[in-house]
């Protein structure tokens, strides 16, 4: 099952297509929106483009995945992403467009792809914050997920130190599991209180 499309009250969760790049450029050009994330802003909408070409249109060809582009129901026109990686670390990430903060919309779509994930027998998802963005961490927590530990990666491509705070949710009867490979490959990491 490759994105299948899910519904929410608000919300269309589905595939991007090649007719969502001007939408997706206006989320990818963004500098606050993008302050935390692992690329940098896209300038053009030609970046928009190969954006799209290389990072959906791969996950859409192979037999599993879950890369959705976030859309209101009244314009089904995409506002945000929601993506759940298939590699070992299962990583579950998000982003919207500045106008769309704060207004529970990201936790509304979580949900909706968490319960598909768990359906899909995915055994856990893991997701990554800075320790500098905690509302991100606010989103984790508001959908299950729990906090484990924390760690420094020279973060790439923007080659800045940054303290990430690593959490998961188990989706089967593992419940003890904790991923550790970003843990066991930085020379620091640690355990907060209180978080």
């Amino acid at each position: 099952m490759n994105t299948p499309t899910l519904e929410t009250e608000r919300l269309i969760l589905r595939k991007f297509t090649e007719q969502d790049v001007n939408a997706l450029f206006l989320i990818l050009q963004d500098e606050e929106v993008n302050r935390f994330l692992p690329w940098y802003p896209a300038k053009t909408m030609d970046e928009a483009k190969q954006f799209y070409e290389e990072r959906y249109a791969p996950i859409y060809a192979q037999p599993c995945g879950y890369a959705y582009a976030i859309c209101l129901k009244e314009r089904n026109a995409p506002i945000g992403y929601i993506n759940v990686a298939m590699d070992e670390h299962h990583d579950f990430g998000y982003g919207r467009s500045k106008e769309y903060w704060h207004k529970g919309i990201v936790t509304e779509a979580s949900r909706a792809v968490i319960a598909q994930v768990k359906k899909d027998v995915l055994p856990y998802i893991t997701a990554t914050h800075d320790r500098n963005n905690p509302r991100s961490g606010g989103v984790m927590r508001n959908v299950g997920m729990k906090y484990q530990y924390s760690y420094e990666e020279q973060w790439q491509p923007k080659n800045i130190l940054v303290t990430f705070r690593m959490y998961q949710l188990n989706l089967d009867r593992e419940k003890e599991r904790v991923y550790k490979k970003y843990w066991d490959s930085s020379d620091v990491h640690f355990i907060e209180a209180g978080i």
